[in-house]
C-alpha cells in the first residue's frame, strides 16, 4: 500500500467522516496542502507501528491543546478520540493536565471545545438515526 493510501486509511479510521470534509474543503483552495495532510501526518506519523489508534490521539489532544491557537483542529481530533475509544471522562482529564504545562486559558479553552465537540455528537443521528 502506498503512502496516500496508507494516509487515507488511517484518516478515516481515526477522524471518519470528518477527516475526510476537512481534506475536501481544504483541497477547494490548496490541493497540495490536502495532499499532504493526509500523506504525512497520517500516511506517515499515524501509520506507524509503535502506538495505539486512542494513545496516538490522547498525544493529538494534548498537543492541540498546549497550542491553544488550533480549536477546529482540536475539535475534530476530539471527535477522533471519541471515535477509537477515549472516553469523555479520559478527555476531560487531558485537559485538566494542560493547566499543568500549558496553563489556565488553554485548558479553559480545550474544555470549552470538548463541551462543544460533545454536543455536536449528542446531536449527531446514530447509524440507525436517532440522536447519539
Amino acid at each position: 500500500m502506498n503512502i496516500p493510501e496508507k494516509g487515507g486509511r488511517e484518516l478515516e479510521a481515526i477522524l471518519g467522516k470528518i477527516g475526510d470534509q476537512v481534506v475536501q474543503a481544504v483541497a477547494k483552495t490548496s490541493p497540495d496542502l490536502a495532499r499532504l495532510l493526509v500523506e504525512y501526518p497520517f500516511g506517515e506519523i499515524y501509520s506507524r507501528p509503535g502506538l495505539d489508534p486512542k494513545t496516538r490521539e490522547i498525544v493529538a489532544l494534548a498537543s492541540l491543546a498546549a497550542l491553544a491557537t488550533a480549536r477546529p483542529q482540536l475539535k475534530m481530533h476530539i471527535h477522533g478520540a471519541l471515535l477509537v475509544g477515549c472516553t469523555r471522562e479520559e478527555i476531560k482529564e487531558i485537559f485538566l493536565m494542560t493547566t499543568v504545562f500549558a496553563g489556565f486559558p488553554a485548558a479553559l479553552n480545550a474544555m470549552d471545545a470538548a463541551r462543544e465537540a460533545f454536543e455536536e455528537v449528542e446531536r449527531a443521528p446514530s447509524p440507525e438515526g436517532k440522536p447519539t
